[in-house]
């Protein structure tokens, strides 16, 4: 299998911030380039975003100035230049000099309050503007989206009105923020309930902010999660340095391969964390660098599982090559990385918005079907090696792949135990429960009521991929005795692990001593084929 060059790795901090300081996109500042209005129901709208906010530390006065600093404590949905377009045919339909002559309307609420949107009249259909039987009905105004006060606070849902007058055929709303009181779920929806607005557009831009910085709520933690896996990847490359320097003389192929997997490994932690940090701090994400992490993480995952299954393959051990199956292993890989890669491409990269349900189940499909195939391969050859070691009576190898396939299963069960826990639906009691107890897989939480939780989904994959690396790490770290690892004939093996086990466990005079012995026995053989020559003459 081949493995990943220092040369390659080296180059790919210096091209990942060349890119980054040449290419960027906003993401929590969202863009509204001319984005049309769609038809729904009896509305027609564009989302604005959606993202999860966290409470201002404390609320400005009303006439506070504006203020450009990004970590203030304040949470806020800022506006900025947002600018509505309509046709001509629809600004001619009007007076010159009508006050009025089209409405549209910003609506900003919490995903808990969504149901204060929209009403149902006679228990039919659930309508976004208000009809004519609405109107009678809840008291709602004609022509304008039906809002129901929060019952937590009357000024939520928050909505912002945006007149045309006479024939402009563009409205600007002026520069306004909209402070957050609350922590939760926040969706932005711009909205017309006008049947001559139809093809209207919007272009502009808003801010999203948290009390910390830019980084959206949810994943606001990872920042942290990644700082601390850095020095989590630091610590065992240390130690594997460490180890592989003193013993340098001894080192096999198969820990040149741990080698880049480890290193692998760090570049992505810090990668990932010089990612959230310029996100957090600028509110723009850099497409060069998030492009290379999840480049470097795709890499990592493909060369983890190629590895463990060699290993289970008992390359270097048992066999010296992979022989024939060296093109079917590097396949695999290959079509693992393409899976791979174009899923975090799609979820990462210029995006900040969770992926619909059933785009995202269509690219996590095939990245699914490829591991469980892995999995299976996996312990099949893992079967195969260890009925080989048993067979050839290899006490210390076989010590050491029984201790590797424990570590396998635990992690494959922790795996499953973990998907399914994520699908599980919540229990009613246990809404209001720690971050711990509300994470469930996207499907069950369409409105991402969940997300102050959702980073310990991204976290335990790596913890899990980190904890299973370290295992590998211990078993088959650089040692005066790695070559009890190597591949050897069947003939006389036992002999030489034995011999291996006395030279590490005895002192460097037991260790003269066997070869005292040794020679002593040679030389008495000797003479006693002398003495019998003897006789024959």
């Amino acid at each position: 299998m081949a493995c990943i060059s220092v040369q390659c790795l080296l180059l790919l901090p210096t091209l990942a911030i060349l890119l980054s300081v040449f290419t960027s996109v906003e993401s929590s500042i969202h863009i509204y380039n001319r984005d049309p209005f769609r038809e729904v129901g009896n509305a027609y709208l564009v989302s604005g975003g959606s993202e999860g906010v966290a409470s201002s530390r404390f609320i400005p006065p009303p006439r506070r100035p504006f203020r450009s600093k990004a970590h203030d404590g304040l949470s806020y949905i800022r506006f900025e230049n947002i600018t509505f377009w309509r046709s001509k045919a629809a600004a001619d339909q009007h007076p010159t000099m009508a006050y009025n002559s089209g409405l549209v309307q910003i609506i900003i609420f919490e995903a808990a309050d969504r149901d204060n949107i929209g009403g149902s009249p006679y228990g039919g259909q659930r309508s976004i503007c208000c009809t004519a039987d609405l109107a009678k009905l809840e008291g709602c105004k004609q022509g304008e989206v039906i809002r129901t006060p929060s019952v937590t606070d009357a000024n939520w849902p928050m909505v912002l009105n945006v007149n045309f007058k006479g024939r402009q055929l563009s409205v600007q709303l002026k520069k306004k923020e909209v402070y957050i009181k609350k922590t939760g779920m926040y969706n932005l929806f711009f909205i017309s309930c006008d049947p001559k607005l139809k093809g209207m557009k919007v272009s502009g831009r808003t801010v999203w902010k948290n009390p910390d910085g830019y980084l959206p709520g949810r994943m606001s933690p990872l920042m942290k999660f990644y700082a601390i896996m850095t020095v989590a990847y630091i610590l065992l490359t240390a130690i594997w340095c460490l180890q592989y320097v003193r013993h340098r003389q001894d080192v096999l192929p198969l820990q040149y391969c741990i080698t880049g997997v480890i290193a692998l490994g760090l570049l992505e932690m810090i990668f990932w964390y010089f990612d959230y940090a310029y996100f957090n701090n600028t509110g723009a994400r850099p497409v060069g660098l998030t492009s290379w992490v999840v480049t470097i993480g795709a890499t990592r995952r493909t060369v983890s599982r190629l590895l463990i299954l060699s290993i289970s393959m008992g390359y270097g051990v048992v066999r010296p090559t992979l022989g024939g199956l060296t093109t079917k292993v590097l396949l695999l890989g290959i079509t693992y990385f393409v899976a791979s890669i174009l899923l975090d491409i799609t979820e990462y990269v210029g995006t900040i918005n969770d992926i619909a349900g059933r785009a995202r189940i269509m690219l996590v499909l095939p990245d699914a079907l490829l591991d469980a195939f892995l999995i299976l391969w996996i312990f099949t050859s893992l079967s195969k090696t260890l009925e080989q070691l048993q067979a050839k009576r290899s006490s210390v190898k076989l010590d050491i792949y029984r201790q590797f396939s424990n570590a396998l299963a635990i992690t494959v069960i922790a795996s499953v135990a973990w998907i399914g826990y994520e699908g599980f639906p919540q229990p009613a009691k246990l809404k209001s429960s720690s971050p711990f107890l509300q994470v469930y897989f996207k499907t069950t939480d369409p409105f991402n009521e969940r997300w102050q939780g959702g980073w310990i989904i991204t976290a335990f994959w790596d913890i899990l991929a980190f904890g299973l690396l370290c295992v590998i790490c211990n078993l088959w770290a650089p040692s005066q005795t790695s070559q009890r690892y190597a591949y050897s004939d069947a003939r006389g093996e036992d002999e030489d692990e034995e011999t291996e086990s006395l030279c590490k466990e005895t002192p460097q005079g037991d260790i003269g001593l066997i070869k005292m012995d040794r020679k002593e026995s040679s030389d008495s053989s000797d003479v006693e084929d002398d003495t019998q020559e003897g006789k024959r003459e």
